[in-house]
């Protein structure tokens, strides 16, 4: 059974006139998403800023409440759960935010942020036991556990993101959503990160949707990958398999942007007209058609659907081959 299964979710912001208004408009943030991870699994989630990644990643950890769908967590649907009994369920799946600056508090030791969730979930059953918990999670990630008392301006972005890491730790998740994780960090502490998280898949078997702009990252991490536009997947399937041989123009564009040291196989770069369309009105038929550099009088009013091309390799193009 897959640890996660999501049907068809789908993450509506409604648009309102006034301060009382009702609603004029929807915002489409997450459009009749589908797809599945399996324990100790990563998939990663890959598109431009805006296609409405982190709103899906947040939808599962239900920071966010889905509008409709379904979201299959360990055989229970937590879409349909209040927020009382969410918070028990929250030790199952947990999440690493974008900017490790501003997801920590700064009136709280580092101590305290990681031993909150302890305390939360009733792990640990003195002080005493929790601050040896704390310090173990502190040397798991690399920071020495003597720092437990300092406060987070003290510390550096991937310190900070260490920090972050230990917090989602805590209460032992079997899914952990991360949300650009390394995007804020600079290129060798990038590597480190990465470096840590994979060490703490294979030591725990903990699965990873590990969201990213960064194709090279993501091809690096993840067993499979989903690319977004949009609010919706255009392709999704094996990480070599899509980086080596997309089959979507979105796709084919974004790995194009990829930068190459050698000159001899450098790709040609490919540069997508306009931006992306508002998510309140999207186009008709396929999303993509205004910037698709094949599209045709058929992609502007017959909406593709996702089909498989290549074994495990699907795509949502009309010329996928």
């Amino acid at each position: 059974m897959s640890l996660l299964e999501v049907r068809n979710l789908k993450v509506r912001f409604p648009v309102r006139q006034g301060l009382f208004g009702r609603a004029r408009a929807f915002v489409k943030a997450v459009d009749d998403v589908s797809f599945t991870i399996e324990p100790g699994e990563t998939l990663g989630l890959v598109g431009e800023s805006g296609c409405g990644k982190t709103t899906l990643g947040r939808a599962i950890v239900r920071l966010i409440k889905p509008s409709a769908g379904s979201i299959w967590l360990a055989g229970e649907d937590i879409a349909r759960l209040s927020a009382a009994q969410m918070r028990s369920r929250r030790r199952i799946c947990q999440m690493i935010f974008q900017d490790p600056f501003t997801s920590l508090d700064p009136r709280l030791t580092i101590g305290q942020t990681i031993g909150e969730p302890l305390e939360i979930h009733h792990l640990g059953a003195t002080p005493a036991a929790r601050a040896r918990r704390i310090a173990e999670l502190l040397a798991v990630v690399g920071l020495d556990p003597a720092q437990a008392q300092r406060y987070p301006h003290e510390f550096s972005g991937g310190q900070r993101q260490r920090i972050g890491i230990a917090r989602a730790l805590a209460v032992e998740p079997r899914l952990i959503v991360c949300d650009e994780p390394v995007s804020a960090l600079d290129v060798s502490v990038q590597a480190q990160i990465i470096n840590l998280l994979q060490d703490l898949q294979r030591e725990r078997a903990v699965a990873y949707l590990f969201v990213a702009h960064d194709l090279a990252v993501i091809e690096h991490i993840s067993r499979r990958v989903m690319v977004m536009y949009l609010g919706r997947i255009v392709e999704t399937g094996p990480a070599k398999s899509v980086v080596q041989t997309p089959r979507h123009p979105y796709t084919q564009a974004l790995i194009s942007a990829v930068p190459q040291i050698d000159l001899e196989t450098r790709r040609q770069r490919i540069i997508l007209p306009g931006e992306i369309p508002s998510p309140i009105d999207p186009p008709q038929g396929c999303p993509f058609h205004p910037r698709c550099p094949i599209a045709v009088a058929r992609c502007q009013t017959d909406p593709p659907s996702l089909r498989e091309i290549a074994p495990a390799h699907y795509a949502s193009c009309h010329f996928a081959q």
